[in-house]
């Protein structure tokens, strides 16, 4: 019975606490991850009426542009986050007392 007043399930749309898919999701859902490379080299089959496939290799060389862009700037926030944990930890262990003070933990 309550499986009859349970409201169908919205396909399309992600939980509200967990991220949406990622490129490791797409991965293994049969599709490689989209590169800058990947892009640029795609090709569409051509259609009678179809679109100006000059302004389609320049929108895609576009968006190739902007995913290397963006995984560049990725890349380097990644190295900075593993900078300033690094120093965090020695931060931290600089400010552990060496010795114990008489009535202290």
């Amino acid at each position: 019975m309550r499986a009859l007043l349970r409201r169908p399930r919205r396909r399309g749309r992600h939980h509200p606490l967990r991220p949406p898919s990622t490129s490791a999701d797409t991965a293994s859902r049969g599709h490689p991850p989209l590169t800058p490379d990947r892009i640029r080299d795609r090709r569409f089959t051509a259609r009678r009426r179809g679109l100006d496939p000059d302004e389609i290799a320049a929108f895609l060389a576009r968006v190739a542009d902007e995913l290397a862009v963006a995984r560049t700037a990725l890349t380097a926030v990644r190295e900075e986050n593993v900078r300033i944990k690094d120093a965090l930890r020695s931060w931290q262990s600089a400010q552990i007392p060496t010795t114990r003070e008489p009535g202290r933990w």
